[in-house]
């Protein structure tokens, strides 16, 4: 009686020595960093951008004592957190912005436990902050492209309709279109009102030219840009999730700003160039020869065909955002290629295009977002640098379509396997409508203070030392017991949350003092219905066999029922709900756990199978 068989027992020490393994990385607080990665995944870092970044540091008296050089990242470890900003801007005008600069926090975690997979807990924004991003979406780029549509559809309808036209272009935001004839006018004007009624028509006759000058109403103004938003909005929200962070706030501010909040992030970089590349892609047939007008030259993207250039037709066969998936694979030679699916639409329009154009080349143009930095002078008539956003378009592949093509195909061309699964990503995740800019970029500290954090983790520790205290005084040496189990259950605890990548909250602590209560509730069942059995005349090894035995049924219903309420919660709850829920529902688990086992095998140890004639409880 009172005896495990040698495998509960190894059982239990397994368990343990793992709980303490893998929550002792939280012991380890990190080191404030610098990151610095290409704009490109395929951009390779070497010992020159290094040394210039560690001389911006030593010009500005900014202090650091370490630095890591791999080839897609540099990271510095710096001295003191409140310089991070600093070094940021320092090192991001030295280098330029085809270099990514992030903040970050540098893991500190020793080799041997890191080998084993073990990492500390990731702290939410009102813990340990994280990192801010505030994005301007380019509100004129969207009402550009949208007058850019509209007149190609106004130009294919005037031809349709006969409507001769002299001039047609765009100036600023409007379209301009001259007639030679003043009935012409009259009839372009009948054809806007009735199939164009998102356009405000003008008239008016200037060097012999009858004009009609289209803008954008105000309505479709702001529809344009609510979409846009909206869009961008969306595909934030789902490139985050193929970054895996936790609990991130990705939010509208105001009519075409984005918030985007991670907590816990460590490779700040790499969310950094996924969450603002605005990247997309055109698919458009090469321009036949001696056809002069309808092409656009553009240049190959890859490095060793930057010299060459190719002519591609202005119409666009498809886009990057009727892309439904998109997953990295590898050709015969080993080549990776980015694997693409079309929504029905895409399928129709790729199928229609190809099948008439068999052995002709179709290229995929590569068009992306970024910043320059130029020298300007501001309204105190000072010189600074300020980036200026611009638009570059490469050619990624230029292949001859030997079928018509459909819903699915494949892109070659690509150098870098992480070039592909970074634009396998993008296009998953779905285009931008828009392109954006980072307007701010910054560091989050704890949202409700230090204090309230402090009196956060004090509560923990007094709630813990008065149950040790009262289980100590009250049972005496099963009072040890729970108090061992108790704590064994914090660090399992601890350790289950950073093996999941759990976001610790205050309101995860709360659920952590939560527990800390609900965890002695299963050994004051066993204790009690021990005294109960002794005050019944039973015998010490037959108390305590029946005290866990028949308590057992009473905790694994308590225990389940709050499990329950934990799940729901966490199910139909968001952000602090969510972090209270976690902790609870591990909590409960593995206080189930070392209260049940933990303590039973304690118990064993000492008094099972002897002739014990009295019983501290």
């Amino acid at each position: 009686m009172n005896r495990y068989p040698l495998w509960k027992y190894l059982l239990i020490v397994t368990v343990v020595a793992l709980g303490f393994t893998y929550a002792a990385p939280n012991l380890y607080a990190p080191d404030p960093a610098i990151q610095i990665s290409g704009q490109s995944s395929a951009m390779v870092m070497d010992n020159s951008v290094l040394q210039k970044a560690l001389s911006t540091l030593s010009e500005s008296d900014i202090a650091y004592f370490d630095e890591t050089l791999t080839e897609r990242n540099i990271l510095i470890r710096l001295a003191e957190a409140s310089q991070q900003l600093a070094a940021k801007r320092v090192i991001q005008k030295a280098l330029g912005l085809d270099y990514v600069v992030a903040l970050n926090l540098a893991e500190t975690t020793p080799e041997g436990l890191a080998s084993m997979g073990a990492k500390p807990m990731k702290l939410g924004l009102d813990l340990s902050g994280g990192v801010h991003f505030l994005m301007q979406v380019d509100s004129s780029s969207v009402i550009i492209k949208d007058i850019e549509t509209q007149l190609g559809l106004l130009k294919k309808a005037l031809r349709e309709a006969k409507v001769r036209y002299k001039t047609a272009g765009l100036k600023e935001n409007r379209l301009e279109l001259g007639f030679a004839k003043e009935g012409q006018v009259d009839q372009a004007l009948t054809m806007v009102r009735r199939d164009f009624r998102d356009l405000l028509p003008l008239s008016s006759e200037r060097d012999g030219l009858y004009l009609l000058t289209l803008t954008l109403s105000e309505t479709a103004l702001n529809e344009k840009i609510e979409y846009a938003v909206s869009q961008n909005l969306t595909t934030l929200r789902n490139r985050v999730n193929e970054l895996g962070v936790s609990e991130p706030i990705v939010q509208r501010q105001g009519r075409d700003r984005i918030v985007v909040e991670l907590p816990g992030v460590q490779d700040t970089a790499e969310a950094k160039r996924i969450i603002g590349k605005t990247a997309n892609l055109e698919f458009r047939l090469e321009a036949q020869p001696g056809k002069v007008t309808g092409r656009e030259k553009f240049k190959f993207r890859d490095e060793k065909s930057r010299e060459r250039d190719a002519w591609l037709e202005k119409s666009v066969v498809i886009s990057g955002d009727q892309v439904t998936n998109a997953s990295v694979g590898y050709d015969e030679t080993g080549t990776p290629q980015v694997n693409i699916s079309l929504d029905g639409g895409g399928g129709r329009a790729m199928h229609h295009a190809t099948r008439n154009n068999i052995k002709r080349r179709l290229g995929v143009l590569f068009i992306e977002s970024k910043a320059r930095l130029e020298n300007q002078t501001n309204e105190a008539g000072e010189k600074e640098s300020v980036a200026v956003p611009y638009v570059e378009k490469s050619i990624i592949s230029l292949a001859t379509i030997q079928s018509a093509l459909g819903v699915q195909f494949r892109i070659t061309g690509l150098d870098d396997p992480e070039e592909a699964s970074e634009l396998a990503l993008l296009l998953r995740a779905g285009a931008l409508a828009a392109p954006m800019h980072f307007v701010e970029e910054r560091t989050i500290g704890p949202s409700l203070g230090a204090e309230n954090i402090e009196v956060g983790i004090n509560s923990v520790q007094i709630g813990m030392l008065v149950v040790l205290l009262f289980m100590l005084v009250y049972y005496k040496v099963f009072g040890i017991f729970a108090n061992l189990a108790l704590v064994m259950n914090l660090v399992l605890l601890v350790a289950v949350m950073s093996l999941l990548g759990a976001t610790l909250t205050l309101p995860g602590i709360a659920g952590i003092v939560l527990t800390v209560g609900m965890a002695v509730d299963a050994n004051v069942l066993i204790f009690s219905r021990i005294r109960e059995e002794l005050a019944n005349g039973e015998t010490i090894q037959g108390a305590i066999n029946s005290g866990y035995n028949r308590a057992f049924v009473s905790i694994v219903d308590a225990n389940l029922t709050t499990l329950i309420v934990a799940v729901i919660l966490y199910a139909i709850g968001s952000g602090p709900v969510q972090g209270f829920a976690v902790t609870l529902s591990i909590g409960i688990l593995t206080s189930m756990f070392t209260a049940i086992m933990g303590t039973r095998a304690l118990a064993n140890l000492v008094y099972g199978g002897r002739n014990v004639n009295k019983l501290w409880i």
